[in-house]
């Protein structure tokens, strides 16, 4: 079986629980933030939206300079643009993945910042850790979020206190 069918079930799983935590994010609460080192709603949640197009660099690139890009944030309007956003770039990832060969994923990857390495290694850790657990980290960060803010936290890995199967 190749690689990419293995992850493919799992890229799923995550984009379909990161879609549930996006519509359930408070469109009234855009500049909450938990502490001052805290990302505000409005800045978080797009983030967590548009990091399944970054995957697609990883998959599809053999490096990527932020310096050399033309990303743009985007801006906070709605749950629903935020979803479409996720659904958009998943789509592009999910895609590329299904075609990613499997010589592919032991080939170098580069991030950097006007030349300056923040990560370099195999294409395989750097969509594992620079995209997928990222990615991760960032939605239970806005699991925090909703509870602070009296939104049902949607279950992940089991049960959340909000949705649970009865024991």
């Amino acid at each position: 079986m190749p690689i990419s069918e293995l992850l493919l079930v799992e890229f799923d799983e995550e984009m379909k629980k990161t879609r549930t935590t996006l519509e359930r994010v408070p469109e009234d609460k855009k500049d909450f933030a938990p502490h001052p080192k805290s990302m505000p709603l409005n800045k978080l949640a797009p983030h967590v939206a548009q990091l399944a197009g970054f995957g697609l660099s990883i998959l599809t690139t053999p490096e990527l300079d932020f310096a050399k890009t033309s990303y743009k944030p985007l801006p906070f309007e709605s749950a629903a643009q935020l979803v479409g956003a996720l659904d958009e770039g998943a789509a592009k990832v999910r895609a590329a993945l299904k075609n990613t060969p499997d010589e592919a994923w032991t080939q170098n990857w580069k991030l950097s910042f006007q030349g300056k390495p923040i990560f370099e290694g195999s294409r395989f850790l750097a969509y594992r850790e620079m995209f997928l657990n990222h990615l991760v980290h960032h939605r239970a960060q806005l699991g925090v979020y909703l509870r602070l803010n009296g939104k049902p936290v949607p279950a992940t890995y089991g049960p959340s206190a909000d949705e649970t199967l009865g024991f």
